[in-house]
């Protein structure tokens, strides 16, 4: 069984994945703000990405300030992404069909009272 908060992690760490994989040059404020977490809680999730070897540092030449980092997937950041992509769809799947169903629960329970009205 996982923990709610283990999820909230495992979804907070697909979107970093994801936003990377697409833009590598994001700086950590960019993703705070695309992510919905603060700077420092960014920074915390990348440092745990890049131990764990999902993420590497390589210099983002283009930059003036040569400070800056890209965030590139390794090839087992790609791996991790994709499997992480499966189960956060299968979530979001779960969460659609049950907000459908009480979406029509609702629905009935408004015709219901609109006859006896």
């Amino acid at each position: 069984m996982t923990s709610k908060r283990t999820k909230l992690q495992e979804d907070t760490h697909f979107r970093v994945l994801r936003l990377l994989q697409e833009n590598p040059e994001m700086s950590q404020r960019e993703l705070a703000a695309a992510v919905g977490v603060s700077v420092g809680g960014i920074h915390y999730v990348l440092n745990a990405l890049i131990e764990k070897g999902l993420v590497k540092l390589g210099n983002f030449t283009a930059a003036e300030d040569k400070r800056r980092y890209a965030y590139v997937l390794t090839p087992r950041g790609i791996k991790e992404k994709s499997l992480l992509t499966a189960r956060f769809l299968k979530r979001k799947l779960a969460e659609y069909e049950a907000l459908k169903e009480e979406i029509e629960q609702l629905r009935d329970d408004l015709r219901k009272v609109q006859v006896i009205d």
